[in-house]
């Protein structure tokens, strides 16, 4: 008797199965190596660097971090930032070389707390790597303590900006 029931259970778990429409799949996005969450208000997608920073002293290496937010209500509606695990020694703002598929430019960033975060606000930066398939990031720590590089592989970039908007109830840049 106890083996009747439990065949009937598997003859409609089948029978279930069987009945599911054929061939409807779910899209979900490709967002490739992007993280997305949320941080401070913000809806943010983040993305570590393909390459690896050596810290001060040497024994340890970092990607660097590179973060595209949104804010849901207020300004700046949108922004970027770069987290390091190395401070820069400028106070202020940075110049940094930013290098889109091959194009590069010179752009100033501002400096957020404790020079852990490079800080880019508005739409125009983040609209330059819509349709990019690669980014680089370049900028000095300091006087005498050389540059810092950051390379980014863009897969997954449409997707991730399209859950942002989407989450901010705005378009994307």
């Amino acid at each position: 008797m106890r083996l009747r029931f439990m065949m009937r259970d598997v003859v409609i778990a089948a029978a279930l199965l069987l009945a599911a429409p054929a061939g409807v799949a779910r899209a979900e996005p490709n967002l490739g190596n992007w993280s997305v969450g949320s941080n401070d208000g913000q809806i943010t997608a983040s993305l570590h660097a393909s390459n690896k920073l050596i810290t001060g002293g040497g024994a340890l290496g970092y990607s660097p971090v590179l973060t595209l937010a949104c804010r849901p209500d207020g300004e700046p509606r949108w922004s970027e930032w770069l987290q390091l695990n190395d401070a820069v020694s400028a106070s202020r703002k940075i110049t940094i070389s930013v290098i889109v598929d091959g194009g590069k430019t010179d752009e100033s960033w501002s400096v957020g707390p404790r020079g852990r975060t490079l800080v880019r606000d508005g739409d125009d930066g983040i609209k330059r790597l819509v349709s990019a398939s690669r980014l680089t990031l370049s900028w000095r720590f300091g006087l005498l303590s050389g540059r810092g590089e950051a390379d980014f592989e863009l897969a997954g970039l449409s997707d991730a900006l399209g859950q942002l908007a989407a989450s901010c109830n705005t378009d994307p840049p």
